[in-house]
This record gives structure tokens, sequence and C-alpha cells, in this order.
């Protein structure tokens, strides 16, 4: 009885644990664009892929820089689209990947950014033909580090 007892207890913490696992992986990131950019829309159709729930609010383009330059972000450091989530900003086209390493790593930094709209990265177009770009750490005192490189 003691063995079957003890089964189901590593049943129960493995299932706890795989849920937990399953709940952090969907976490939900609210996207601020414009109504226009269907490259945006392309970016949250990558992210709700990767098992993220995306919000997308359209906003005209001078609230859609407010918003940029509030959460932080200088020229040079945008792009289309800005996310948000768990505390985060993550600005244009950054891979899923790179959100997820940034929710665990839980840097002290404003967040992620993809400057401009490189050509394959996600939500722009064959990653394939891929141009090199760099996920870019914005830190709180505006300047930046490479996160990631994809070349």
């Amino acid at each position: 009885m003691k063995t079957l007892n003890r089964f189901a207890c590593a049943a129960a913490f493995t299932a706890l644990a795989l849920t937990s696992q399953v709940a952090w992986a969907a976490g939900t990131i609210e996207v601020l664009k414009s109504a226009s950019c269907g490259c945006c829309t392309s970016w949250g159709t990558h992210m709700r892929a990767a098992g993220f729930t995306v919000t997308e609010i359209d906003l005209p383009l001078a609230d859609l820089d407010a918003a940029k330059a509030e959460a932080g972000l200088k020229p040079g450091q945008t792009s289309c689209h800005t996310g948000r989530i768990d505390g985060y900003v993550i600005e244009g086209h950054v891979p899923a990947r790179e959100v997820r390493r940034l929710l665990q790593e839980r840097p002290d930094a404003i967040g992620l950014t993809v400057p401009n709209m490189p050509y394959g990265s996600p939500g722009m177009g064959n990653m394939a033909d891929a141009e090199p770009y760099d996920v870019l750490l914005v830190k709180r005192d505006g300047s930046t580090e490479v996160y990631a490189s994809y070349r």
C-alpha cells in the first residue's frame, strides 16, 4: 500500500509540474499596433503558435509612438508594434523563443527589441531567406546589449 501511495504522490507531483509549465508557456501578451500593419498580425500568429495568448489593440500612429516613448524606448530601438507582457516591453519582431527566455531569466530591464523590420524575423517573410539580425535587451538606463543573434 505504501508503494502505491508513493506512486500516486509522484504522479500527482509530475502532473502539477507539467501543468505549471503549460500555464507559464501560455502567457498573455498585449500587442499595440496600427490597424493597417499586416506584419504585426503575422507576428501575433507566430506568438499564438508558440503558445502565447495574444490581444491586439489597434491605435492611431501618434498614440502608438507615444506608447513606445512612454515604455522607455528610444529612437533607433523601435519597430512597427509594441508588446507588453509580465512587466516587459517586446518591441517588433522578437522570436517567441527569446520572449520565453526573458520571462524565465527575468533580467532587470525594460524588455526586448528587434529594431526596424528585418526580413525573415517572425512575421516578416521566409525565415529560410532571413537577413541577419539581433534581438537587443533594453536596459533600464536605455542602453542595449545583444540578447540573441540570428544569422
